[in-house]
């Protein structure tokens, strides 16, 4: 390994405040396979193993600290909470905000097609990670990386939200309160190709009653059903 190289991954170990006693997990972690496959066979290994393993690690973690912070919550919910927060662009968003990005080794292609920035890589990367933490130090400091990084993630959004359908909720309440069916309308999408942002509104009728974004139009629409239930319910306590 190059000093270069050493240092470059000195500043990783930094960000996460953990230092391995065995390098090649970290630096196999780090390896997209489009780095192995341009290598000549030089290279043998990329993070696809610890990818899955770090999936598990994850999950596991994870639900043991909703268990304890969301104690009422049945299994259903929780369910849906765990999978919000280990969706693609969750972990994306953590991988970002220890910068993994800059650590990865790929290929020539795949670094001029931006790699570094897509969501799915470095998703990827994070799991790989954790799973890297976990085979070289144990449970300990892998459980601090999660319960902080999670933390902060669910400190971000409304998380007992996640475990609630607002699509179907709003659906109810229209029907119950309009006697009609609501009607979503894709608006727009823009970003990059790897990081797309979809706009959807919500109508009954000719009704505007939401609007939403989100990464993908389904979590679009659920965004718009979350402000039409607003929006449905303050007509409703609303005196006339």
């Amino acid at each position: 390994m190059t000093d270069d190289r050493s240092n470059l991954l000195a500043g990783l170990e930094s960000a996460i405040n953990y230092h391995f006693a065995d390098r090649s997990l970290l630096t196999e972690a780090l390896t997209h396979r489009s780095f192995v496959n341009e290598s000549g066979g030089k290279w043998t290994k990329d993070n696809q193993r610890l990818e899955f393993f770090g999936d598990a690690v994850i999950d596991f973690l994870l639900s043991r600290m909703l268990l304890e912070r969301f104690p009422d919550s049945r299994e259903g919910a929780l369910t849906k909470i765990r999978a919000s927060l280990v969706d693609e662009g969750s972990l994306a968003s953590l991988a970002e905000e220890i910068g993994l990005g800059a650590f990865l080794k790929l290929g020539r292609g795949e670094e001029r097609s931006g790699g570094r920035r897509k969501r799915s890589l470095l998703a990827d990367a994070y799991e790989a990670l954790m799973a890297a933490v976990y085979l070289d130090g144990g449970i300990e400091p892998v459980q601090r990386l999660v319960e902080a990084h999670f933390a902060r993630l669910m400190a971000g959004r409304e998380v007992l939200s996640a475990g609630r359908d607002y699509k179907t909720e709003f659906q109810e309440l229209a029907h119950a309160l309009r006697g009609s069916m609501p009607r979503y309308v894709l608006r727009g999408i823009s970003g990059p190709d790897h990081e797309r942002s979809f706009t959807v509104a919500l109508f009954i009728g000719d009704e505007r009653m939401g609007e939403g974004a989100g990464r993908s139009k389904k979590e679009a629409e659920q965004a718009a059903a979350r402000e039409g239930i607003a929006r449905l319910e303050s007509i409703r306590i609303t005196p006339s």
